[in-house]
């Protein structure tokens, strides 16, 4: 059983973040290469998918960062934890909530994101 460590949440966090080959390497490092995320808007799988999900969303909502909310809770091999999307160091106008399965390697193999806040 692979219990979760913060270290592929941090780094999927940091993925949402970065650009270019930045985005990639966080995205390498903190998931398994037939990672599958679904939210309410998407369901994406693998490495090149998601890339470009987040890509996409960085183009929706310039210059916005994403944040942990809170810490993370984690048990066998899952973990969830809340995140918020917003200018720095403000108030996020989209707040989540994702749950991760963690792979044996200790990367995130599944992410199911469910959105608690969006700009209506």
């Amino acid at each position: 059983m692979t219990v979760p460590t913060p270290t592929a949440v941090h780094a999927y966090i940091e993925a949402w973040n970065a650009t270019g080959a930045a985005r990639r390497a966080a995205i390498e490092t903190a998931t398994t290469a037939d990672v599958r995320y679904v939210d309410p808007l998407a369901d994406v799988t693998g490495t090149d998918a998601l890339d470009q999900l987040i890509g996409g969303v960085q183009q929706q909502f310039p210059g916005m960062q994403l944040a942990l909310v809170g810490e993370i809770d984690a048990h066998h091999d899952v973990c969830r934890f809340q995140w918020g999307l917003g200018p720095a160091g403000q108030e996020p106008i989209v707040i989540g909530f994702d749950v991760a399965a963690i792979a044996a390697d200790g990367r995130i193999s599944t992410v199911h994101g469910f959105l608690d806040k969006v700009p209506g």
